[in-house]
């Protein structure tokens, strides 16, 4: 069977370079001869019957191991040479072989469960770009600590199954990470889970949904992270956001529905381009305030309760700010500690 995955990286800046995952199954080795210097990407799983030619293409920089066999990943180990590397659908028990890829930039695991221990990525030198989604027996994040070249970690759940973090201590051990993205999560900590957080000093973007976490460490973030120079881009929730339930095609008549991809995204982020060229716009009919926080809940807008409802819920936001700016207040005052 052919996953054709949606492509979850963040793809402004330069962390990732790897082939979208639409995309990975134009390269399958197939029945490529032997040696061929113009292989530069390439994709291999447990039905190619000649994989292990991959080791004689001398200009090798990408590989996809799309639901390999566990010979196909402990002989990887020896590709030295390959910047970018995908693997999909895999349940080794262990990720030591990785340990040895020392040209590896950029690292996909997406269904990469049977294993625990992610330390196996600090012996690689140039790792600058990490995502990992349904991992499902990691829970401890703390293999990722001392990890200096990290600048973009993204941490993925799926819609049928949420990625636990038992705490973000490992944060402090990334000193030069530039984006965090965290989707379909849990965090398993107590309040103030997210206090290293704001330690990193780096970071220009975070992506995390107003609902994957309490308010309060919705609140300390913001609160931490806000007026920063430069700006953190996404590190500003606010106590609710005015949302839309649903969403309906552009009419052919808006001006909209003719300019260039690149101006929508600079000019009108309100459209929604999908990925099959429709253009979408909210439905004013579905409109919703969205209160942050996991389970916070929301109200109708437009609703005679809706305007005094948001006036408290920001009254106790701004509240949880004041609180957490104690807290933060005392986390400078730290010493800091060597990574792990």
């Amino acid at each position: 069977m052919l996953h054709h995955f949606a492509d979850m990286l963040d793809r402004e800046g330069n962390y990732w370079t790897v082939v979208p995952n639409r995309e990975r199954h134009a390269y399958r080795i197939g029945d490529l001869p032997e040696g061929s210097e113009e292989i530069t990407i390439l994709t291999v799983g447990k039905a190619d019957e000649h994989w292990a030619r991959l080791f004689t293409f001398p200009n090798l920089v990408e590989l996809t191991l799309h639901e390999p066999a566990p010979e196909q990943l402990e002989a990887i180990g020896k590709l030295h040479r390959v910047k970018r590397l995908r693997i999909t659908h895999a349940r080794p028990k262990a990720i030591d072989f990785l340990g040895t890829m020392l040209g590896v930039e950029e690292l996909v695991l997406e269904y990469v469960s049977g294993f625990s221990d992610l330390s196996p990525l600090r012996n690689l030198p140039r790792l600058r770009a990490l995502h990992m989604e349904n991992l499902r027996r990691v829970s401890q994040f703390g293999g990722l600590s001392g990890i200096g070249t990290l600048r973009y970690l993204s941490i993925y759940g799926t819609l049928d199954w949420k990625q636990p973090v038992d705490d973000f201590e490992f944060l402090r051990g990334l000193p030069n990470l530039e984006v965090l993205a965290m989707w379909q999560m849990i965090c398993k900590k107590p309040y103030p889970a997210l206090l290293p957080a704001i330690g990193l000093k780096k970071l220009k973007k975070l992506k995390v949904h107003g609902s994957y976490l309490d308010t309060e460490e919705i609140a300390l973030l913001e609160e931490g992270l806000q007026g920063r120079e430069p700006e953190v881009d996404g590190a500003i929730w606010g106590a609710y956001k005015k949302i839309a339930a649903s969403q309906i095609p552009l009419p052919s008549n808006d001006k909209r529905a003719h300019l260039g991809a690149e101006v929508i995204k600079a000019q009108y982020p309100e459209v929604t381009i999908c990925f099959d060229g429709r253009r979408l716009i909210d439905d004013p009919d579905s409109y919703w305030f969205e209160f942050t926080g996991k389970g916070a809940g929301r109200i109708k807008y437009g609703t005679a309760k809706a305007e005094a409802k948001c006036l408290d819920t920001e009254k106790r936001y701004e509240a949880m700010k004041q609180a957490a700016r104690l807290l933060i207040d005392e986390e400078i005052k730290k010493p800091a500690s060597a990574p792990i």
